[in-house]
């Protein structure tokens, strides 16, 4: 596991950690169908029933959308996304950068850690990071990286010097200053790609979750945070959400990504959907709605989440 130092200007420490261990579950299909150009897959989509108006995929940053009647079809279905994704880029780049979020996206990973991406996956190439971060010790229950590290890290072959986290030691200001150091001099030395059209860096794979409301990283609606452009990575200190004090990645980072994947599950995250991809209303400003990626964007959804559309 690495953590930058801003002390120590903009040279990376690598620290090693000892790995935790864990284990999985199974397998479904899928049935693939068009609506207008939005791109929907459904396990079972006569059940689902799943509507969308044909303007929808016009949209820009709408993206692709997939629909499943499982979570678990979901989970294997974002397996060979993401593998097929490591694939490409470590053989296109020599490396693959991956930002993970917290939440039930974890759970959703699941896959990769059985046959054939245990295996097959070059785990050597990847390099991860956090779209987001709670400023608590790194075994503290509100961890991103102890939930990632838990769920799916310690499970892989991944070389802990290529898993960049915070220096919860800091404040949260020098946190973020520290990760943007860090993120700064990854880009520096082509570990981390830069995009030539916003001057941000471009990471191969963003995988986001999305809250009841809508939030994405730790960027909630009607916070100023959500407009902020010119920083690579902010510190709210006033989360609505607790813990208070947290680090993230801004908006133009995020839509400088080569590739966004929204993987979103449950019921309960079925109005902030249909604000994002139908015609549900919301007099606040959704922050999923602003994810709009450089590259391509897909949707991850189980019956749950859809079943407003």
């Amino acid at each position: 596991m690495a953590t930058c130092s801003i002390s120590l200007a903009a040279k990376l420490l690598t620290t090693l950690r000892p790995p935790l261990r864990r284990s999985p579950p199974c397998v479904q299909s899928f049935v693939t169908r068009t609506i207008a150009r939005v791109s929907v897959i459904s396990a079972d989509y006569k059940k689902l029933n799943f509507r969308v108006k044909s303007s929808m995929g016009t949209e820009k940053g709408k993206g692709k959308v997939q629909v499943f009647d499982t979570e678990e079809a979901l989970a294997v279905s974002l397996a060979k996304y993401i593998a097929d994704l490591s694939d490409h880029f470590s053989k296109e780049r020599g490396a693959f950068t991956v930002v993970f979020s917290g939440g039930s996206l974890i759970k959703s990973l699941r896959k990769l850690v059985e046959a054939p991406y245990i295996d097959s996956v070059d785990w050597s190439k990847w390099h991860v990071f956090w779209v987001d971060e709670r400023l608590v010790p790194k075994d503290h229950e509100d961890s991103n990286y102890k939930l990632a590290n838990d769920g799916f890290l310690s499970m892989v072959p991944i070389p802990t010097g290529n898993v960049y986290t915070i220096n919860e030691a800091l404040s949260a200001e020098g946190a973020a200053d520290d990760y943007e150091t860090c993120v700064k001099h990854l880009v520096k030395i082509n570990t981390i790609d830069l995009s030539q059209a916003s001057g941000f860096p471009k990471f191969d794979l963003m995988l986001l979750s999305m809250g009841p409301d809508g939030h994405v990283a730790s960027l909630f609606p009607g916070h100023p945070l959500v407009h902020e452009n010119k920083q690579w990575v902010s510190f709210i200190e006033d989360s609505p959400k607790p813990p208070p004090q947290r680090i993230t990645f801004t908006f133009p980072v995020i839509n400088s990504s080569a590739n966004i994947a929204l993987v979103v599950a449950g019921a309960g995250k079925a109005d902030a959907v249909n604000v994002a991809l139908g015609d549900g209303q919301n007099p606040d400003l959704l922050p999923v709605k602003l994810v709009s990626p450089e590259g391509e964007l897909t949707w991850f959804l189980d019956r749950g989440a859809a079943s407003k559309l």
